[in-house]
């Protein structure tokens, strides 16, 4: 029988002694979906202390959460260093307590969009200590905090989509009709990861392609390639683009329902914020794109076909904060070779590239390219030796940067 080493103590576990030190640290995923309401408690402790002039900024407590606390917990915890054994794979797997961890989020997530939907619209907020309702800036911070729950909530949708239970593939849906992103349940599961990797795929970026210059290409070119995926899908049933059985049209349509009838509710003021929380919901996503296969790239084999996907083409963190908020989603090597594995089994595996902190502390480093670069293209030149033409290249620099790097 095999056994198990305890990363902290160093001592050996049979396997049925194993547990999962991270069971309830699980619940900590909530935080995000429930951080507008916190903010609610804390504006209006502050204003009834006299703090008037200070409690505003809680409406930012999603880019608080996002960009400030994370990466200092990640540097304060590091790494988590602990993988389940084998044995115990199964079990785990079939624990259905994590995926209630994942349903949970749902309910979380949409009534903190329906709370922000009444502070944007409240003319009569007396009740936090307010005169009136909030101003511009208040609201602008409102809707980027509702914009992280979104993109965060991709996240769960991005856990949920790869399963094989209807239920689940249903609450993916829910969760991304916020972030008006529907069509990346498509994109994600049938294109990015069989093109994972290469240059067409358009989620992986490029060696010297900046993250400013990533966003539009993937934004664009995974709705083209959603689109086109369930096109041909309907082609083979004999059946039109133009239906509700197109995924894309279903999912759209579910993001247009919840948005009609939350203007109905609450009025046409709420639409601008609404649109500003969905854009920062799927550009958070996408930010998260953009560092996990920074350009790493699969070779083409002599039949034409790429190899497959293996450990070292995407970048890992282990960094336990960040893993709990994001459901391991920093294990993304091993999400790729098991797609419908659940999170909580997910492994951090020998020959993945590993990235210098946690996705939280690399967001803020993608938004600078100049920084990111500084960092990131050392290490992307150390995982292939020194060798450029294995490097996955931005085609508009690719002559600049062979001349630079050719020659190591």
């Amino acid at each position: 029988m095999s056994t198990h080493v305890n990363s902290q103590s160093g001592q050996t576990l049979p396997p049925e002694q194993w547990r999962d030190k991270k069971r309830y640290l699980w619940l900590l995923g909530l935080v995000p979906p429930t951080a507008v309401f916190i903010a609610v408690g804390l504006v209006a402790l502050f204003n009834s202390l006299g703090w008037n002039a200070v409690s505003p900024v809680w409406w930012w407590i999603g880019p608080l959460l996002v960009y400030i606390l994370l990466p200092i917990l990640d540097i304060f915890f590091g790494p988590d260093g602990e993988n389940p054994p084998d044995e115990v794979m199964e079990r785990l797997e079939n624990d259905k307590y994590y995926r209630y961890c994942t349903y949970i989020y749902i309910p979380f997530q949409l009534a903190s969009l329906v709370l922000a939907c009444y502070l944007w619209s409240a003319t009569d907020l007396s009740w936090l200590g307010i005169d009136g309702g909030l101003g511009l800036i208040s609201k602008i911070g409102l809707a980027i905090s509702i914009g992280c729950v979104a993109g965060i909530g991709i996240n769960t949708a991005h856990e949920l989509g790869h399963k094989k239970d209807d239920l689940e593939r249903w609450l993916s849906k829910i969760t991304l009709a916020q972030s008006f992103y529907g069509h990346f349940y498509i994109e994600h599961n049938r294109g990015h990861h069989v093109r994972v990797a290469t240059p067409e795929d358009p989620a992986s970026s490029r060696f010297g392609e900046s993250f400013w210059t990533f966003l539009p290409r993937s934004v664009w070119g995974s709705l083209r390639s959603s689109w086109s995926l369930e096109k041909a899908r309907l082609d083979r049933l004999g059946k039109k683009p133009w239906t509700i059985r197109n995924d894309v049209l279903h999912s759209w349509l579910m993001s247009v329902v919840l948005f009609g009838v939350l203007v109905a509710v609450f009025g046409l003021s709420v639409l601008p914020f609404l649109v500003l929380q969905a854009v920062f919901g799927f550009c958070l996503l996408e930010t998260v794109n953009y560092l996990e296969h920074y350009g790493l790239k699969r070779r083409r084999l002599d039949s034409g076909r790429y190899e497959r996907a293996a450990p070292e083409h995407s970048w890992n963190s282990d960094h336990i904060c960040t893993n709990i908020f994001l459901y391991h989603l920093q294990r993304h090597s091993d999400h790729h070779a098991n797609p419908t594995r659940r999170y909580q089994t997910l492994r951090s595996m020998d020959g993945a590239p590993n990235l210098p902190s946690g996705y939280a502390s690399m967001i803020m480093l993608a938004y600078v390219p100049p920084l990111w670069r500084k960092v990131m293209d050392p290490k992307v030149l150390a995982h292939y030796g020194g060798d450029i033409t294995r490097v996955n290249v931005q085609p508009s620099k690719r002559d600049r940067i062979l001349a630079r790097y050719g020659a190591a």
